[in-house]
């Protein structure tokens, strides 16, 4: 077995900024990172990458998702607290690199749809738009914000109120198949990754044995 490097807090504080804001980021493991995409009451178009999303309920559908301190201004924060709708948009191998260009500070006249040759979609007359080549989309109402005192963050809470999902990535049993929607995850700030799945497992209870959901 290998050694481990051991870190303390006084040894964080002497390292380079930059090389110890990598660390702290990559020790959270994969997380999710989709496009959010907003409008102005104007309807000018933003869209920006985040990676901070969290389930928090299945009924109703509530999803979270984390916004850093204020300043710099945040245009996908003003925009969903003055429209009330935001968009979700799962990344795929085809975008990743565009997704992650979004992260940029463009001037706020400048919509990242268009700095980065990303598709603005509207549908059902959703007032947020849809990243038209992502292949899991989720429409968001707004809810409520809740602000984090410790590091001057915030957490929105929103309801999911639609689905668009590529049907061949969709199961009988309601489980979406990631994997064939090309849905990518992340670690730290700017590395994605591509999954494996290893299984899916039965409902687990004391008396029962634990078995594979996958067909052979």
């Amino acid at each position: 077995m290998k050694n481990k490097t051991n870190f303390k807090t006084s040894d964080l504080q002497k390292m380079d900024r930059q090389n110890a804001v990598h660390l702290i980021n990559s020790l959270g493991g994969f997380k999710s990172v989709a496009l959010v995409g907003t409008s102005d009451v104007q309807g000018n178009t933003n869209l920006s990458i985040f990676s901070s999303f969290f389930h928090i309920g299945a009924n109703p559908p509530l999803i979270g998702m984390i916004f850093r301190p204020s300043p710099p201004e945040r245009d996908t924060m003003r925009n969903i607290m003055n429209t009330g709708f935001y968009t979700i948009n799962h990344i795929n191998e085809q975008i990743y690199k565009q997704a992650h260009q979004t992260s940029a500070r463009y001037n706020r006249e400048i919509s990242e749809f268009d700095a980065t040759g990303l598709s603005a979609e509207y549908k059902n007359n959703f007032a947020a738009p849809f990243v038209k080549e992502s292949n899991i989309q989720l429409g968001i109402q707004f809810k409520e914000k809740i602000e984090i005192a410790i590091n001057d963050t915030s957490m929105f809470i929103g309801e999911i109120v639609e689905i668009f999902i590529r049907e061949d990535c969709l199961s009988e049993d309601g489980f979406v198949n990631l994997e064939k929607a090309n849905t990518l995850t992340c670690s730290g700030l700017d590395s994605y990754h591509k999954t494996i799945q290893l299984d899916r497992l039965s409902y687990a209870k004391p008396d029962k044995e634990i078995t594979s959901l996958l067909k052979s």
